[in-house]
C-alpha cells in the first residue's frame, strides 16, 4: 500500500515569503504546486486591492477550492503537493485538512518589521502593506494538534529553505 500524499501548505501573512519557499519545495520534490492567490475570485482580489479585508464568508469558497485541488493531487497518485495559503485561522486550516492525504503546515513568521519591509518592496501586488495589521490581528498560531512547524524566517531564502528541509527530514514526512 502506498503512503498517503503529503500536502505542504506554506502559510502566513502576506509578504512572509510563502511563494519563494513553496517554489523551492516544488522544485525539490518535482511535484504539483498551487499558488493560493490564483484560487481567489476576482471579487476577492478587487476587495483586497481596495484595502478591504476579506470576511470568513469570502474565504470559504476559496479554501474549499484549494482543498479540492489538494484532494485531486492525491487521487492522481502524487506523493507530494505544495500549496501557498495564508491559512490564518484554525477554521481555515480545518477546511484544508479535509483534503485527502496528510496535510502539513509550514508557518512562515518573520518579525513584523522584516515582513512590512518585504511587502513595501513588492510592486503590483493586490495586497497592500497596510493590510498587514488586519492579517496579524486574525492570525491564530498552529495548535499542538495541528501537524506543522513555525519558521521565523528573518534571514535569506536559502537559510529559510534549509530550515524547512531539515524539519521535513527530521519528521520523516517524505
Amino acid at each position: 500500500m502506498s503512503k498517503p500524499t503529503v500536502h505542504f501548505v506554506v502559510m502566513g501573512v502576506s509578504g512572509c515569503g510563502k511563494t519563494t519557499a513553496a517554489v523551492a519545495l516544488q522544485q525539490h520534490y518535482r511535484c504539483p504546486y498551487a499558488e493560493g492567490d490564483d484560487f481567489h475570485s476576482q471579487a476577492n482580489r478587487d476587495k483586497m486591492g481596495s484595502g478591504i479585508p476579506l470576511t470568513d464568508e469570502d474565504r470559504s469558497p476559496w479554501l474549499r477550492n484549494l482543498r479540492d485541488w489538494m484532494s485531486k493531487q492525491a487521487h492522481n497518485g502524487e506523493a507530494v503537493s505544495v500549496v501557498t495559503c495564508s491559512a490564518l485561522k484554525r477554521q481555515y486550516r480545518d477546511i484544508l485538512r479535509e483534503a485527502e492525504g496528510k496535510v502539513v503546515f509550514i508557518h512562515l513568521a518573520p518579525p513584523h518589521d522584516v515582513n512590512l519591509e518585504r511587502m513595501m518592496a513588492r510592486k503590483g501586488h493586490y495586497m497592500k502593506a497596510d493590510m498587514l495589521a488586519s492579517q496579524l490581528e486574525i492570525l491564530e498560531d498552529l495548535q499542538a494538534d495541528e501537524n506543522g512547524v513555525r519558521i521565523c524566517n528573518a534571514g535569506n531564502a536559502e537559510d529559510v529553505q534549509a530550515e524547512i528541509m531539515a524539519w521535513i527530514e527530521a519528521q520523516k514526512l517524505v
